[in-house]
């Protein structure tokens, strides 16, 4: 049934009911039910049909009406978001773009092109862009409504990595993600990305283990590889940047932040204190 149809019901039910009710009354129970007792039963038995019958209309009815509403909420979020995204495309974004052109022309013309330092300018230049292009395409769709896990997008990455990257990823997460607000949510995930990203380009290996647990009210997370391992002078070379990027955010989050090569072992550790 649709909303007018609904509707029509609730109006006419009421009537319908109280005219059968006295044509059964007048035609076939007067020889057992007297005027005065009829009269009385009248209005009982329009209460009832109408707290049992119209009543499951009414919450029929309620129910639709809160389907449009929310409909229509859905409809105007998704027109701020499309609005959004498109003063970040035709403002931030092609402004980046721009930025990044006069970069590397700069770069040309001064020979910066192997400059550790201009090259950081550059890939932070260009972590910002693809941020905001990333953050362009996720304001053009509305966000799932079902229950959300955050952890459940760790695993989710772990088989993204093993499918297309061909990675063997051995994930040991015993995070409960209550534990997380959701800044340190994002942040972390950006850091264990940026950490594969980073074995991925310089490890020259296939395996990573990620483990993460709680420990005194607040928690640890490593990765790990058994690759090339680093020098002293990774950190602060173009090639650890990414490396520095985790430090970054590690500071700002106030957490400890650590790298260290175990025999064969390359573990980057991120941790925050319980309090």
């Amino acid at each position: 049934m649709n909303y007018k149809q609904i509707k029509w019901l609730i109006l006419i039910t009421p009537t319908i009911t109280i005219a059968l009710w006295e044509y059964l009354r007048h035609e076939f129970l007067l020889s057992f039910i007297s005027m005065e007792l009829g009269n009385y039963l009248s209005p009982l038995f329009v209460f009832i049909i109408t707290l049992v019958f119209v009543r499951r209309l009414f919450t029929i009815l309620e129910r639709m009406a809160e389907e449009l509403r929310l409909e229509k909420e859905k409809k105007a979020a998704l027109i701020e978001r499309e609005k959004l995204a498109r003063e970040l495309h035709d403002g931030i974004a092609q402004s980046l773009f721009l930025l990044s052109v006069k970069v590397n022309k700069f770069s040309r013309k001064n020979g910066l092109q192997h400059d550790s330092d201009f090259q950081k300018i550059k890939q932070t230049l260009q972590h910002i862009h693809e941020d905001t292009r990333q953050a362009i395409t996720n304001l053009k769709y509305i966000p799932v409504e079902s229950p959300f896990s955050w952890t459940e997008t760790i695993y989710q990455y772990v088989t993204e990595l093993k499918n297309q990257h061909l990675i063997d990823v051995d994930l040991n997460w015993d995070i409960n993600e209550d534990l997380l607000s959701p800044k340190e949510k994002v942040e972390l995930f950006s850091c264990i990305k940026e950490a594969i990203v980073n074995v991925i380009k310089h490890a020259n290996t296939n395996q990573i283990w990620i483990e993460a647990k709680e420990i005194n009210h607040g928690w640890i997370c490593k990765v790990i590889d058994r690759g090339v391992g680093f020098t002293d002078e990774t950190l602060t070379s173009s090639k650890g940047y990414g490396l520095q990027i985790i430090k970054d955010r590690a500071k700002d989050m106030n957490w400890d932040f650590s790298m260290k090569r175990i025999e064969s072992e390359t573990i980057i550790t991120l941790k925050k204190e319980g309090k």
